[in-house]
């Protein structure tokens, strides 16, 4: 019974509210106005804040949890003809490096206990002849590890056998974007592909991958979708192998007596990429530290390479987009401030125009209780409808600002939610003292004032 007379009465209250609300459109809507740019911004600010974890984490999936990458630099030095004689004796006694190869891929695996697997690549740009149609790709020399460590799934076909592997055989696998280019609506399995001078067969096509340009350029990754891989003995015994190239060293052909012209080296390194995958992420600081002193003993003190661990930068741009995320929920947080300020102060406004409404209520009959319901439930109305037109607008607003900027944003039900039930807190906080005000006029003051 009591529970069906306070129902009674906040259904009455709330019918008082709404219809004072709706008398007052204008005065409602710029009352409501800091709720819903408020609400607007605090789902604007979590989509954004959702879209930059979402980028990591799939930056973080493209480059490894546990992987640490090792890049070689390729000897650019190139010096002329009119050097002096101690610039000459700098560079007839500067240290000889082999470069990374994969003798090294196989001492590291074998040295250090700390390392999971080793995925060494080897890179060309070439191009690929499919119907009498030529076009540019990335050949890629793999070895079995290569798809386990960069998070490669097979959509079709399969990776290549221990045979494969072994014999050098003409087999490969594709991007999904090449098989989408050079076999446009039909399946590339079995099918035959010319790269440069030797016919593979496609025995397996990847899983498309998503990968923005930001990522490619922040990473320094490839678009994997537009690559063809092939075992990496493949590639050294088909393609090219730079180890047994010899047109990278220092000639004096035609002065034997005069000054060395030294040829620049250029990319004389075996292989382009060495992805090295250890067991737990807590090692992989001092994993990179005695990989890169074993590196240097075994390249003779020469520092030709270069150590990256991916999963460190990553998790600096994270800590920085978190800090930058919660700045913006601050901000956000000070506007539903200012609306539940403007949401009292037009609230008190109120208080002071209906002082003689408030005198007859309560001459009636009406309990203070009543009147703070009264109050209340106008405020928590207009927080509400606020919060309500606020929700759209931030997600009108977050799908704006990915257009317009790039930015990708990722709305989600349950910052919508908070940010709704933020905006009813704000109502009720902020119309307890308006309320209570009114609640606290004496009937006959109330009823004898101008």
């Amino acid at each position: 019974m009591i529970d069906k007379i306070l129902l009674e009465k906040l259904k009455s209250n709330f019918n008082e509210a709404y219809w004072f609300i709706k008398t007052n459109k204008v005065r409602t809507f710029l009352t409501a106005l800091g709720i819903i740019f408020g609400v607007a911004s605090v789902i604007t600010m979590l989509a954004i804040g959702n879209g930059a974890e979402k980028e990591i984490l799939s930056q973080l999936e493209l480059v490894g949890v546990n992987n640490i990458v090792v890049t070689p630099l390729p000897d650019l030095e190139d010096e002329s003809e009119g050097e002096s004689e101690e610039e000459t004796s700098n560079t007839e006694s500067k240290k000889f490096s082999k470069g990374l190869d994969m003798l090294d891929a196989l001492s590291v695996t074998k040295t250090i206990p700390s390392i999971k697997v080793v995925s060494p690549e080897i890179i060309l740009d070439t191009y690929v002849i499919n119907d009498g149609k030529q076009n540019s790709v990335k050949l890629v020399g793999i070895s079995a590890t290569f798809f386990k460590v960069s998070n490669i799934d097979i959509e079709k076909g399969k990776i290549f056998t221990n045979y494969q592997m072994n014999n050098a055989m003409p087999v490969c696998v594709i991007g999904k974007k090449v098989e989408k280019k050079l076999f446009t609506g039909e399946s590339a399995l079995g099918k035959q592909i010319k790269v440069r001078d030797v016919w593979l067969e496609v025995v397996g096509v990847i899983e498309e991958k998503l990968i923005s340009d930001k990522a490619q350029e922040d990473l320094g990754i490839r678009d994997l979708n537009q690559d063809i891989y092939i075992p990496i003995k493949t590639f050294l015994v088909r393609y090219r192998d730079r180890k047994i190239i010899t047109d990278n060293l220092d000639v004096n052909e035609n002065n034997q007596n005069g000054p060395k012209k030294r040829i620049a080296r250029g990319n004389y390194h075996q292989i382009d990429k060495l992805t090295i995958q250890v067991n737990n992420s807590n090692e992989l600081k001092a994993t990179a530290e005695v990989l890169s002193k074993l590196l240097k003993r075994r390249h003779n003190d020469v520092l030709d390479f270069e150590i990256a661990i991916p999963i460190q930068l990553l998790q600096q741009q994270q800590k920085t987009k978190q800090i930058f995320n919660i700045v913006l929920s601050i901000i956000a947080g000070i506007s539903l401030l200012i609306g539940g300020i403007g949401i009292m102060n037009i609230m008190l406004a109120s208080v002071l125009e209906r002082t003689k409404e408030i005198g007859i209520i309560r001459a009636i009959g009406a309990t203070e209780e009543d009147v703070i319901l009264q109050f209340l439930s106008e405020s928590v109305l207009i927080s509400v409808g606020g919060g309500i037109i606020g929700i759209i607008v931030g997600i009108i607003g977050a799908y704006v600002i990915e257009m317009v900027s790039g930015i990708e944003t990722v709305l989600s039900l349950n910052s919508i939610l908070i940010s709704f039930f933020i905006a009813v807190i704000v109502g009720l906080v902020f119309g307890i003292f308006p309320a209570k005000a009114a609640a606290n006029k004496k009937p006959i003051q109330a009823l004898r004032s101008e």
